[in-house]
């Protein structure tokens, strides 16, 4: 949600010829409502402090509406509009207690019901937020234009788009039934569609609004990420390279292009995209992230330890990045900083196999083999074991004189390895014979 939302609602409200708030029309709400009996104010005044208002004149309404309000504490309209004023002021706590309170004044006014939801939603008190909004379908505006009501019925689409797709379905329908569908409706259809596993109907939508803006990112950004979880990348790839030549400082469209590289097999290439990308978007965590990745996934451990050292700063409650960077710095021997990172990530995200594992290989090369262990023994908690993990434990046993149990898992690992481990399965072999074995 951002400002525009309230903003659209008073514009609105003061647009609409004859009822609009900012006019002495006897339709205002909370002058002549059955439980108000206030007179309209004699002089204008909210209709003067609604016009510096529409001017950009804050402080000049604020006079008039503060003056106004410690006469007539109780009048909805005013409420409302010092809580739009506070609402363009960046003011969210305080848009908040005057809508509220415009409420109080008179519950039947819908658009403070919606302007109070929409702050909330803003806000990211959706559940709050969607108590008023759906108040605000329930309740008819002061003016006659149907916008306001529509703008109800969009929101808690919008609100509910991915976590009741139905119900947000049938908003939206409500809300056609207002006024016309425009793009940001189809948009939103497609959402729905796809929060509904319905990639058919998303894929229509989104296909309809490219038909008639070629030029939405949005669309674009939509349609892609629909074909790429369909895995149909060769044909999300000219669409998506179609609107980089047009918009090739894009933010979203450059990840997917990455995205796509790398589902390709193509990581150089990804890396290149990635690096472009980070260069005009240095403080993006999302594309810090993907390109630490990618270059930890072929082998530059260097320069993917520098972006996740970046990255943990920023976010040292990251399990995953943290984990990364253990990752880069086993593989750069720098083992006591990689036991340090992983047993951090471990902290945060217990259940982490790959953590547990990363932790068991940094304190084997460290002799530390009682962690190495029972890292190993936290790891098969989720996971299960496997020849290498097999072989560490027996080294771990072996080292300890533990030699009953390094036998058991040495012929555990050749059991397992079956010739696909052949440097590990000659030291195995000649182990057990040191051990007065043989396999």
């Amino acid at each position: 949600m951002t400002k525009l939302s309230v903003k659209f609602l008073w514009c609105v409200l003061l647009a609409a010829p004859g009822i609009a708030f900012g006019q002495q029309s006897p339709l205002s709400p909370a002058t002549h409502t059955p439980d108000h009996a206030e007179a309209t104010p004699p002089d204008g005044e909210l209709a003067s402090a609604e016009d510096k208002m529409s001017q950009k004149d804050l402080v000049g309404a604020r006079t008039i509406l503060d003056g106004y309000l410690a006469q007539h504490a109780t009048d909805a309209r005013a409420l409302f509009d010092i809580g739009y004023l506070e609402d363009l002021s960046d003011h969210d706590e305080q848009a908040t207690v005057a809508y509220k309170r415009a409420i109080e004044a008179d519950p039947k006014q819908m658009e403070s019901q919606l302007a109070l939801g929409l702050v909330l939603a803003r806000d990211g008190k959706l559940d709050e937020a969607r108590l008023y909004i759906e108040a605000a379908t329930l309740l008819e505006p002061a003016t006659a234009h149907p916008g306001v009501k529509a703008r109800a019925w969009r929101t808690l689409a919008q609100l509910d788009r991915s976590s009741d797709p139905s119900r947000a379905k049938s908003a939206l329908l409500e809300a056609l039934k207002i006024s016309p569908e425009s793009s940001e409706d189809t948009l939103l259809t497609a959402e729905i569609a796809e929060a509904s596993d319905d990639p058919e109907t998303a894929e229509t939508a989104y296909r309809r609004v490219l038909a008639a803006h070629a030029d939405s990112s949005v669309a674009t950004v939509g349609l892609v990420h629909l074909l790429m979880k369909q895995k149909k990348y060769t044909e999300a790839e000219p669409i998506l390279a179609s609107a980089l030549e047009r918009d090739p400082a894009d933010p979203a469209l450059n990840g997917q292009w990455a995205a796509i590289l790398l589902a390709e097999d193509r990581p150089q290439q990804a890396i290149v995209a990635l690096e472009k990308l980070q260069q005009t978007h240095p403080a993006d965590a999302v594309v810090g992230r993907m390109l630490a990745e990618t270059l930890l996934g072929t082998g530059d451990y260097a320069k993917a330890d520098a972006l996740f050292a970046k990255l943990t700063a920023q976010s040292p409650g990251d399990a995953e990045l943290l984990t990364g960077r253990g990752k880069c710095l086993l593989h750069l021997e720098k083992y006591p900083e990689s036991m340090a990172a992983y047993q951090q990530a471990l902290k945060i995200q217990p259940e982490d196999e790959d953590a547990w594992s990363g932790l068991a290989l940094a304190s084997s090369k460290l002799k530390q083999y009682a962690t190495t262990l029972d890292a190993l023994s936290m790891r098969s908690k989720y996971i299960a074991e496997t020849p290498a993990t097999y072989f560490l434990r027996a080294t771990a046993y072996d080292s300890l004189h533990q030699l009953k149990l390094a036998i058991e898992y040495y012929q555990k690992f050749l059991a397992a390895a079956k010739g696909k481990f052949p440097d590990q399965e000659w030291q195995a072999k000649h182990r057990l014979v040191a051990l007065g074995l043989t396999h």
